[in-house]
């Protein structure tokens, strides 16, 4: 039998499936962190998110149990979608969730995170000042704004995957990803915040 730990997140799902436990906590450790933290950084409630973490596993399980898993090379992706549906579903019972619908698309898939980054000392203190900034300005944005900046930039996804995890158009995505750095530039010059990296 295969070492777990050498197993991929879609072996260790089918050995799960096929009745071992210890596959599916193998499965946990390797996704909590990442996904505790999408779903904290949406919801901005840590009691909220545990609730919606614990939730988004169970329907993981119940999911794997019923052989609702198709191994396609993207656990991970399956994860969040089933976090992001958690996510959403909490938002409907809070009736705060707004969805944008938005009809305009700027490409802005030419954005990437190491494009932000250089190698001096005093640049990348700068560069760190700045992503700092960024992220309180993030706060202020509305949850499906802040949701696909986070799975860009700080998860590093494309739009094709923000948009099929979140459940919307690659247009909506590029949309919600536009009015954000709309809306963060507004709070930057607002405050008198520099967003310029270096």
């Amino acid at each position: 039998m295969k070492n777990l730990n050498t197993m991929t997140n879609e072996e260790l799902a089918i050995s799960y499936m096929e009745g071992n436990n210890r596959a599916f906590d193998m499965l946990l450790q390797r996704t909590q962190d990442a996904l505790f933290t999408y779903i904290l950084f949406v919801v901005h409630d840590n009691d909220t998110a545990n609730d919606i973490f614990q939730e988004t596993f169970v329907k993981a399980i119940m999911y794997l149990q019923k052989g609702r898993y198709t191994p396609t090379g993207k656990f991970t992706a399956w994860m969040m979608r089933i976090a992001h549906n958690a996510i959403m579903d909490w938002y409907r019972r809070q009736k705060q969730f707004n969805l944008i619908d938005v009809n305009e698309a700027n490409d802005l898939s030419n954005i990437s995170s190491e494009d932000l980054l250089d190698t001096s000392k005093e640049a990348d203190f700068v560069n760190k000042q700045v992503l700092c900034d960024v992220k309180k300005l993030m706060e202020f944005l509305p949850a499906t704004q802040r949701e696909v900046v986070f799975m860009r930039y700080y998860q590093e996804m494309s739009f094709k995957e923000i948009a099929e995890t979140t459940g919307v158009s690659i247009n909506t995505s590029l949309g919600r990803m536009r009015y954000a750095l709309i809306n963060m530039r507004k709070l930057a010059r607002q405050n008198s915040i520099e967003l310029e990296m270096v």
